[in-house]
């Protein structure tokens, strides 16, 4: 194992790592030397990679809590002082679907999706920068964004709300919290987990993997979809010390594929003397704006 991306004699909370992207997470910073808090809502899921995580050497404390309220939040973090003595790494990674399209989409729904994702990050990332704030040493915070937040996802308002929100909060904190040392930075990943085996375009790659089989080049390469595991070294990394300059960034991995993602800048500009009417901007736009509209959504390849 690369020593330069060594956690050793550091504290990693992660959310949602019962199962998925977190649990890869927190079984791989384990393996890096990091001590880790296991959070989920699930007892069993907690059980079961903390317990993972002990046979194979390493050291990792429970916080079970429904991400999303302050209490929750504070609850992490006290799983690590008094567990470990410390708190250097806060990953945010609890997540939640309600899939529907937007007539279809209650308000319970809703308020589920944004309560976990968007509050829940937010709580998290706010008692961790008090606790990164109230002393010395810095810190890493990492968000978990998504596809849908950059581009869009059909019938998936409020996940696709969310994450854009998380992304602009991560540009937001690197530069509130740059003062104090510390990072922030959201992955964006491309995993197949439960959550994404249940698109059609994926269900015979969820199955064949579920027997143990590689996946298809078209999937890890033209989709640029893994594992959870393809996923975890990107959390590794940026909670190491090989990452300390780099802060307000949306970073994208999965299977083959690792990527940095812009942020939304203006394409096109023209100026008019006086201000716009209406027709003004009809007259210009097919010639001056419609060569650089953007498009939306994910890009599904065929499988091969």
């Amino acid at each position: 194992m690369d020593s330069t991306t060594r956690l050793d004699g550091k504290c990693a909370i992660i959310t949602g790592a019962g199962r998925g992207i977190g649990r890869a997470a927190a079984i791989e910073m384990a393996q890096a030397g990091a001590w880790v808090i296991v959070n989920d809502v699930d007892a069993d899921a907690i059980a079961e990679v903390t317990e993972t995580i002990a046979r194979a050497g390493g050291r990792a404390a429970p916080a079970l809590a429904a991400i999303g309220t302050a209490e929750a939040a504070d609850l992490c973090i006290e799983a690590a002082l008094s567990s470990f003595g410390r708190m250097d790494i806060f990953c945010a990674n609890a997540g939640i679907l309600r899939d529907k399209v937007l007539w279809n989409v209650t308000d319970e729904d809703f308020d589920l999706v944004i309560t976990t994702h968007l509050r829940g990050t937010f709580t998290c990332a706010r008692a961790a920068a008090t606790h990164f704030r109230s002393r010395d040493g810095g810190g890493r915070l990492i968000l978990t964004s998504s596809i849908a937040g950059q581009l869009g996802n059909f019938g998936q308002t409020a996940y696709a709300a969310a994450k854009a929100g998380i992304a602009a909060m991560a540009r937001t904190w690197s530069m509130e919290l740059a003062r104090a040392g510390v990072t922030v930075n959201a992955v964006v990943p491309n995993a197949l987990t439960a959550m994404t085996a249940t698109m059609p375009a994926f269900a015979k790659a969820a199955e064949d993997a579920q027997r143990g089989d590689a996946l298809p080049k078209w999937l890890r390469q033209d989709a640029g979809m893994g594992m959870p595991d393809d996923v975890a070294p990107l959390f590794r990394f940026l909670a190491s010390d090989r990452a300390e300059g780099i802060t307000g960034q949306c970073i994208g991995i999965g299977g083959d594929k690792l990527s940095l993602w812009s942020h939304p800048a203006e394409i096109a500009v023209e100026m008019r003397g006086g201000g716009w009417t209406a027709d003004d901007i009809a007259q210009i736009w097919p010639d001056a704006m419609a060569p650089y509209v953007q498009r939306v959504g994910i890009p599904m390849p065929e499988p091969r």
